[in-house]
């Protein structure tokens, strides 16, 4: 994942129904692999973990909108650029430079989470 939402957000919720992954998911919600893709059951990660898409994850922020990075593909295989970003009135939706994926890794997983 290379898109974090800062401590700027202001909550607005314009990014959630934006992301073709729903990997945006609010404050303190828990959040389901199986959300918006077609993933189903037990199933195994591109890193080898097996989890039930089913299951309620940890929510990994409870202030503020937050993007599950093993859901994220920067857009890639839908829009030419990060809906989150483009929509974002306070520019909160940003690159992570500490978490850089290539092309190819962000549409191999596209194509996982919608089974193509």
């Amino acid at each position: 994942m290379a898109i974090i939402i800062t401590d700027e957000c202001i909550n607005c919720g314009a990014c959630e129904p934006e992301c073709p992954n729903t990997a945006i998911y609010e404050g303190a919600d828990d959040w389901r692999y199986k959300d918006g893709t077609k993933l189903k059951g037990k199933v195994v990660l591109p890193d080898g973990t097996e989890v039930d898409s089913d299951e309620a994850q940890t929510p990994i922020s409870d202030e503020v909108y937050y993007i599950v990075p093993g859901k994220c593909t920067e857009c890639k295989g839908f829009h030419d650029e990060p809906q989150c970003a483009a929509v974002c009135p306070v520019d909160c939706c940003i690159p992570d430079e500490n978490h850089v994926e290539s092309e190819e890794t962000l549409l191999n997983r596209q194509a996982f989470l919608h089974n193509e």
